[in-house]
């Protein structure tokens, strides 16, 4: 790979250690997949913020970065561990508290917006069309590639940091526009409406589909949060970082001969597969984190009502301020819903708390199998509020 006279000098340590390790990372990338250059970036999300995810060692290596290193542009943080306020509400261990509060300080002092949210793009950091960004949140980069046109890698936590020590990145992959190009159409037969049924969409084309990148055709319109959990669930289930979707997402791309169907069936066998026979004792609702207009719906479902079992609504602390604000908050909270911050469901350390979880969120299912050891219900939001409500699930 060609680096230039700089990032020779920073990969011989002459602009401090933290600047040295991640120019070793990208460099190395840079190497493994063929790219011939760096290029320059406009933003980063850097995921891997929990500490039930990070550990010790995670920890240990932030904050040597964060002896001499800085971030050079934008930078804005996934989900943490805990509500970085209300974290004793969420019944979090003040031991994982106070990790979780080391991993943040260490972020801070690297110069990185502490937003732990899985929505970057809806509190701020936006990218355009054909920037070159280093994402490394699987939900955001597939609907930054796909929804916004911006153009990323699915990149790790460690890389992620680097490429925002930096400002740069490896240009392979996604950032090139032959890897961006429709590989199979598919058509969409299906009556596809509901947050839940674009989440079942995800599961059944990632399982049927894998990570080849679709051309979809037959969905006449989708707002961004239909966008924002499709994107969760196609990442999640079949890999895939970028899809297209003919009259709604703004990239170009070659039309495949090669087509497959989805079908009313497919959609209601995605819902049954994440469905299992159990008590619901636990509702989460926000993977990826709600937006204001899913808070606002939630509120008008709430309003004059009482929740009977554990019931959180996770989202970004800017949009739980915003909420509060318009009185939104308020509604939700009267009703005894948990409106969750800085975090969510799936990195959370809920394990051993519930049996069975019941959201509109196929991801939210993935890891409430796969971390929590949780059973699981999908189903509309208005569905989860109902159960939450009254104890009854309504097919």
């Amino acid at each position: 790979m060609n680096l230039e006279k700089q990032d020779k000098e920073i990969l011989d340590g002459k602009h401090g250690h933290a600047a040295q390790k991640s120019m070793e990372i990208l460099a190395a990338l840079g190497e493994i997949y063929g790219a011939e250059k760096l290029i320059p970036i406009t933003s980063v999300q850097v995921a891997g913020v929990s500490y039930h995810n990070l550990g010790d060692a995670g920890l240990e290596y932030l904050e040597e970065l964060a002896q001499d290193g800085k971030v050079s542009i934008t930078t804005t943080l996934n989900p943490a561990g805990m509500d970085l306020v209300d974290w004793k509400k969420l019944g979090i261990s003040k031991d994982f508290a106070e990790k979780q509060i080391k991993v943040i300080n260490a972020f801070k002092k690297l110069g990185i917006e502490t937003t732990a949210t899985c929505t970057p793009y809806l509190i701020g950091n936006k990218p355009q069309l054909g920037e070159h960004i280093a994402w490394s949140e699987s939900s955001a980069v597939c609907f930054a590639n796909s929804v916004l046109g911006a153009r990323t890698n699915r990149e790790g936590g460690p890389s992620a940091l680097a490429a925002a020590i930096i400002g740069k990145t490896p240009k392979y992959g996604l950032h090139l526009e032959k890897n961006r190009q429709a590989q199979v159409t598919v058509i969409a037969n299906a009556k596809i409406s509901t947050l839940d049924d674009f989440s079942a969409l995800g599961y059944a084309l990632g399982k049927k589909i894998e990570n080849k990148i679709p051309y979809i055709v037959g969905l006449k319109n989708a707002n961004t949060d239909q966008l924002k959990i499709f994107s969760a669930s196609i990442a999640t289930y079949g890999g895939t970082a970028i899809f297209h979707i003919e009259n709604i997402t703004p990239n170009k791309t070659i039309i495949p001969k090669e087509k497959v169907e989805i079908h009313n069936t497919d959609i209601k066998n995605a819902k049954n597969a994440l469905t299992d026979n159990c008590a619901v004792d636990f509702v989460a609702l926000g993977c990826p984190h709600a937006s204001l207009r899913e808070l606002k719906e939630i509120s008008d479902m709430l309003k004059g009502k009482k929740v009977k079992i554990t019931t959180w609504i996770s989202t970004a602390r800017k949009t739980k301020q915003e909420a509060e604000k318009l009185g939104i908050l308020k509604t939700i909270e009267d009703s005894g819903v948990i409106v969750a911050a800085d975090t969510c469901m799936a990195v959370a350390p809920l394990k051993g708390r519930f049996k069975c979880m019941a959201t509109n969120s196929a991801k939210a299912c993935f890891y409430a199998h796969g971390s929590n050891n949780f059973k699981t219900k999908l189903g509309s939001t208005k569905q989860c509020i109902n159960y939450a409500v009254n104890g009854v699930w309504n097919n």
